[in-house]
């Protein structure tokens, strides 16, 4: 388990005082995935390394695993860190170093015997798909492949926490799906508890249990992914959901309908989110056959999120004003989120 008490980071520089973290408080479960999320400035990368105390907070407390680490010693320090893996944005290879000898480096570290180091290597070279590459150097190997014998080299000390501080952000969307399906992996496989820090909701819709959103170094919302999407509450969260459906619409199809010219009273543009139950009943079907309002589906995306539906649809409808809100009401009486859609904001 991670925890975080009351946790607040100020950097003093040339007599400036930055704050970077204010009051965090955050519980991350044992075999979570966790996402942390937010703009740059943020300070979710302050945070992440305040967990394996590479970063000391100005008060409050950071525990693992039942250990606060402002009490423990420096070699307490060391044991602990060595239960934590890391993988970075740019990878961190050592160039002069061939494949081998990079995932090798924390185990020679701790001076584990030469045999125990072959074995272990070989394992993982293996688990992330690259047991033929053990020869090649880092200058050899595609992004992608590059990225996987971090995730090797992290792995190499049996750890129970791993760190990816925006694992996926040089890397094309293939590869980053491919990566997500190998942390997924590894977090199903040895339980090993994921903290996950990226800018992208994509990445937070992919793989993760929880998320917390930050802003100019507060937690400004967290919780389950699915509720995060299904319902949030703060205008940053939410233009991080939108992002992921907005990116869907083909460009210019709702600004083209907002500007058809011609009996505009009677018709309005909606935004209709589903969520779990309402995303899988014939509700759309319903509201046509009640014959009230002309319904007009103009885009619909739907998508998983912990097993549970997500979906967002827009859509027109034409009739009297009293039978559009009538029909808005159907809706809502049956889980749609209903948003009328004056103006277009693409985030």
């Amino acid at each position: 388990m991670i925890k975080f008490e009351n946790v607040s980071k100020q950097y003093e520089r040339n007599g400036v005082t930055t704050q970077a973290l204010q009051d965090i408080n955050l519980t991350i479960q044992k075999g979570d995935i966790y996402g942390i999320i937010g703009y740059s400035g943020a300070g979710k990368s302050t945070l992440v390394r305040l967990i394996n105390f590479l970063e000391k907070p100005t008060q409050g407390n950071v525990i693992i695993q039942n250990q606060s680490l402002n009490q423990l010693s420096n070699s307490q320090l060391r044991q602990v860190r060595r239960k934590i893996g890391m993988i970075f944005q740019h990878f961190n290879l050592l160039e002069s170093k061939t494949v081998y000898e990079n995932v090798a480096i924390p185990l020679v570290l701790i001076k584990k015997d030469k045999q125990a180091i072959k074995k272990k290597v070989f394992e993982l070279l293996e688990f992330v798909g690259l047991s033929d590459k053990a020869s090649s150097y880092p200058k050899e190997l595609s992004g992608g492949q590059k990225q996987r014998i971090g995730i090797a080299r992290a792995l190499a000390n049996d750890p129970d926490i791993l760190l990816c501080d925006e694992a996926t952000s040089a890397l094309d969307p293939q590869t980053t799906q491919s990566i997500l399906e190998l942390i997924k992996k590894i977090n199903d496989k040895y339980r090993i508890t994921v903290v996950l820090i990226t800018h992208e909701m994509h990445v937070i819709q992919q793989i993760c249990h929880k998320v917390a959103v930050m802003e100019k170094g507060k937690i400004i919302e967290h919780g389950n992914v699915v509720d995060v999407f299904g319902h949030p509450k703060h205008k940053t969260t939410q233009k991080f959901v939108s992002s992921v459906i907005n990116d869907q619409i083909p460009k210019g199809v709702v600004e083209n309908l907002l500007e058809i010219e011609g009996d505009k009273h009677n018709i309005k543009l909606f935004k209709l989110e589903f969520l779990g139950r309402s995303a899988s009943e014939p509700i759309i079907n319903a509201l046509i056959i009640q014959q009230k309002v002309v319904v007009n589906i103009l885009f619909a995306h739907m998508s998983e999120i912990e097993k549970t539906v997500l979906g967002s649809m827009f859509v027109q409808l034409k009739g009297s004003d009293s039978n559009i809100e009538e029909s808005v009401q159907f809706l809502r009486e049956n889980g749609v989120n209903v948003t009328e859609i004056q103006h277009w904001e693409n985030n």
